[in-house]
């Protein structure tokens, strides 16, 4: 059955009524570990400086060293990030299959690589394989693995299941265009209202995960609402990015409140009648106890 979320401390200060749902967490353990995965992007800099450098002395080799090791470089840390976005949409799922392509460990490995190219020298190859094999270990270290093994999937590849997993994945892909089109304005605020949103509907996702049944009664807001929503904060950044216009902004906040208030109450609605389920069965049971001349 759909499990309740939530606790004292949420945003919400609500937090007595069932329907309380946590919001986005900007406090995230990983955040740490996010930053430095930006900050890869930086560290083969040096590498188009002395790129440059052997152009000027005219050395063909060290062209091609430099801005070899420079590409590689720029690849694994794309490569990590995307693992991240892979590994994040893999943990926020109860029931998930591991990421197809193993990103972060790609990107350890062209780490490995591109440092092992940048010293490449006279002094043999011992050295470049030595400390490629040892910046593969310290990346791996640092960002960790991609998920190896699926999780909660066990007897959930019954039809109701995969109807489920279907019902999600599109979800989550409305929720993704929706969290690219706000990157584009970089506005704090805006992207904040917009998490919260997203935390509401995945909120409600985790709880469909754990009942399929809940999935008739929200199915109108997995696609009509949520495909609603994407459509509108498309169609929102393009026009308050031309304009700046505050009457599109509040007229897009209060959308998304609405559509927070909505999603909320509906799945308030789904735990209540997981909740009458509960009860009716409590209720056979006691029965069945009675009649069998045992006191409840």
């Amino acid at each position: 059955m759909a499990q309740e979320f939530g606790g004292k401390f949420s945003p919400n200060p609500k937090s007595e009524n069932a329907s309380a749902v946590p919001k986005a967490n900007t406090a995230s353990p990983k955040s740490k570990a996010r930053l430095r995965a930006r900050l890869m992007f930086f560290a083969p800099l040096p590498l188009v400086f002395t790129g440059f450098g052997a152009i000027t002395a005219g050395n063909p080799a060290g062209i091609i060293q430099n801005f070899g090791a420079f590409v590689i470089l720029i690849f694994a840390a794309f490569m990590l990030s995307e693992g991240q976005k892979a590994e994040a949409a893999f943990d926020a799922r109860s029931r998930a299959n591991r990421p197809a392509l193993p990103r972060k460990i790609i990107a350890a490995s062209l780490c490995g690589i591109g440092v092992a190219v940048a010293v490449l020298g006279g002094a043999g190859f011992i050295l470049p394989v030595v400390v490629g094999i040892l910046a593969t270990l310290l990346h791996l270290v640092a960002f960790g693995i991609d998920p190896l093994k699926n999780k909660g999937v066990d007897g959930f590849d019954a039809f109701p299941g995969k109807r489920v997993a279907r019902a999600i994945d599109a979800a989550e892909e409305q929720v993704a265009t929706m969290s690219s089109a706000m990157d584009r304005l970089r506005d704090r605020m805006l992207r904040k209202r917009l998490d919260n949103f997203i935390a509401s509907a995945r909120a409600m996702f985790r709880a469909i995960e754990e009942d399929p049944r809940d999935l008739t009664g929200a199915r109108k807001y997995l696609s009509v609402y949520l495909m609603g929503a994407s459509d509108a904060t498309v169609k929102f950044v393009d026009l308050y990015e031309k304009t700046q216009d505050a009457s599109v902004r509040a007229d897009y906040e209060a959308l998304l409140a609405d559509l927070e208030k909505n999603f909320d109450a509906q799945r308030a609605e789904m735990l209540l009648d997981d909740r009458s389920d509960l009860d009716v069965e409590i209720e056979v049971l006691r029965e069945r106890l009675r009649h069998e001349g045992v006191e409840a």
